[in-house]
């Protein structure tokens, strides 16, 4: 139970950090093109980097404040963290093709799916 709550308080901050930054992005510099997302995914790869190699050679926090941190603040800032964290595990691996794989897989599967429920959603909507 503690680890479930750590992990909620730590998506309850991300997310409003998040809101945050689209707010601020977009009061700066418009909703033409998607700062504020860019900017998001950019702080939360850098921060993950951080958070990883500081806890691998220095910090050693509890299992509720690490999830907290990584699944719960960083989870809800953005998921790109994640997901840049995958590929460079999987390049320390040498394991270029899996790497690469999974970059053009992760891009195409999820825009391919946003415009598959988009359709379906119109579809169902409409009739």
């Amino acid at each position: 139970m503690k680890m479930l709550l750590a992990v909620a308080a730590g998506g309850a901050l991300g997310a409003m950090a998040r809101y945050g930054v689209y707010v601020l992005g977009g009061r700066l510099w418009g909703h033409g093109f998607p700062w504020s997302t860019l900017v998001v995914n950019v702080i939360g790869s850098f921060v993950l980097a951080v958070l990883i190699e500081l806890m691998a050679l220095k910090w050693n926090p509890s299992q509720e404040v690490r999830a907290m941190l990584v699944v719960g603040v960083l989870g809800a800032f953005t998921t790109f963290s994640t997901f840049s964290l995958d590929v460079v595990t999987l390049a320390h691996r040498n394991a270029w093709t899996p790497a690469m794989l999974y970059m053009v897989a992760s891009v195409v599967l999820s825009v391919g799916a946003f415009l598959l429920g988009l359709r379906l959603a119109r579809l169902a909507l409409a009739g």
